[in-house]
């Protein structure tokens, strides 16, 4: 059944988006949450758990002390309070992937709680999203359905359950309601997943690969007739891992909410799945009232944090990736929309890595958003999945600088790294690309084209020196493009000269 949608100018305008975004990641421990199987993505089904991860009458839970640890790193980096003491609860409800029909989880008594993080928006303008609370949980299986279509339950003949995923380390960050984002809501929704998965990574505590499920979102959304007004009905789209489908999961809601409002109707406080097409379809209704059943998990102890332990891991935290970001814009000396350019193409960590290896920033920039962003383009691939190091495109810069190769023949030395061919000396030594730098053997090539050409001699003696681009250009072609143009150019004109 079709849904009616209000245009999307026209809803922000008559109505106050409010957002509110649960995000949960993966923590990359080698260990689960609670027990000892192995964290390991990709592996055959059911190969990774323990009767602890399935649940299997007398298997008793352990605290993985990693995990708390980087749940610990990720509420510090979100400027929150660290609990002094904490304790697990039992989330009840059953599911086929939920072996103990409980998910081990923190309900009143969080890790981490109060806490903010600023997020830079695409244009430069910083939005401040205030954070609820960081806790500690497990993850649940994953049922794959048989028989539908693209893999969804409709249709599906029949269900297999993988307990793999079962027990790994998971926190949840979830936010106050987000308020003032108006018509920006999706694109401030998808700026603060984003920001926090380059935080995961920094901090070193998860892949963060969204295409993998380590990092997803929960998305609230509701509309008020004005910002002063009281909180409207809310909505929530589960389990949303790309940037592109958060900004349509709350782009799309708020159309359809504001069109039910407008039409006189109320909306329904429910869960809903997000679609291929950016639509999101009804799940179950949900009200507020808790309906899990939480109580304390009777067989760990409370987590309770030394102060010493807490300062000893705020000292070790890195630089975070926002003030990383503005130092090395700085450093390379690049404008606001460039380095937009890179951080938006994913080439922040390889130009970096490039610098490190002994480029400028402004060559390494050139290297990876030009010829080797095209490259990646035409190959569909990402820009770390090209067969090209940091290090040898530094290596291939450092030749350029040394006069050994121009910049025409550093692409062809490129293309020989791309094609497997070597590093770029290999490629150099290999294809006979280095520049021609003998004078002798540029002379013989210049008075050559002169005496092929005595006319543009003349012109040039003549004063017309834009003629030496004729005598350039022969010899540019006599030696395959190997010699340097510049010099080339000065010794035609001393050539003519005498």
């Amino acid at each position: 059944m079709s849904q009616t949608l209000m245009d999307y100018d026209e809803a922000v305008r008559r109505y106050d988006p409010v957002l509110g975004l649960e995000v949960h990641v993966e923590l990359g421990t080698a260990t689960k949450m609670f027990d000892a199987a192995p964290n390991i993505f990709g592996a055959q089904p059911n190969t990774m758990v323990t009767p602890t991860s399935v649940g299997l009458p007398g298997a008793l839970p352990v605290v993985n002390a990693r995990g708390v640890e980087y749940a610990i790193r990720i509420g510090l980096a979100l400027g929150c309070e660290i609990a002094e003491s904490c304790r697990f609860a039992r989330k009840n409800y059953f599911y086929p992937d939920l072996a103990k029909d409980f998910q081990t989880s923190q309900s009143d008594e969080p890790i981490a709680h109060d806490g903010a993080l600023e997020i830079e928006l695409e244009d430069g303008s910083f939005f401040t999203i205030p954070i609820e609370r960081a806790h500690m949980e497990e993850d649940a299986g994953k049922n794959t359905h048989v028989g539908g279509a693209d893999g969804r339950i409709e249709g599906a003949s029949h269900s297999l359950v993988d307990y793999n995923r079962a027990g790994v380390p998971l926190v949840e960050i979830v936010t106050r309601p987000i308020e003032g984002a108006g018509a920006r809501a999706p694109e401030v929704a998808a700026t603060y997943v984003r920001t926090l998965r380059d935080i995961f990574r920094a901090l070193g505590v998860s892949e963060a690969r969204m295409e993998r499920g380590n990092v997803r979102a929960d998305v609230n959304v509701s509309l008020r007739e004005s910002p002063d007004g009281p909180l409207g009905t809310r909505t929530e789209t589960k389990n949303v891992n790309t940037f592109r489908g958060i900004e349509q999961v709350v782009r799309y809601e708020i159309q359809r909410q504001a069109a039910i409002l407008a039409a006189g109707g109320e909306v329904l406080q429910e869960t809903r799945h997000g679609q291929a097409d950016g639509t999101t379809r009804a799940g179950r209704v949900k009200s507020d009232a808790d309906d899990y059943r939480y109580f304390p998990e009777p067989d760990l102890v409370p987590v309770a944090p030394s102060r010493e332990w807490v300062e000893t891991i705020r000292a070790s935290l890195p630089e975070m990736p926002a003030a990383k970001r503005r130092r090395l814009k700085k450093e390379w000396q690049l404008a606001d929309d460039e380095m937009r350019d890179v951080v938006n193409a994913g080439a922040l960590e390889l130009i970096e890595a490039t610098v490190l290896a002994g480029s400028s920033g402004q060559s390494a920039r050139k290297w990876w958003m030009g010829e080797l962003a095209r490259a990646a383009k035409d190959r569909e691939v990402s820009l770390e999945e090209l067969p090209v190091s940091p290090e040898q495109v530094a290596e291939l810069q450092g030749l350029v600088d040394s006069g050994r190769l121009t910049d025409k023949l550093a692409r062809q030395v490129l293309d020989g790294v791309l094609a497997g061919e070597g590093g770029p000396s290999a490629v150099v030594e290999a294809r006979g690309l280095e520049v021609v730098s003998d004078d002798s053997a540029l002379l013989a090539a210049v008075d050559e084209a002169l005496a092929a050409q005595p006319d543009v001699a003349e012109k040039i003696r003549g004063g017309k020196v834009k003629a030496a681009g004729a005598i350039v250009g022969a010899v540019m072609k006599a030696t395959r493009g190997q010699a340097d143009a510049r010099r080339v150019r000065e010794l035609v004109m001393e050539r003519v000269a005498r």
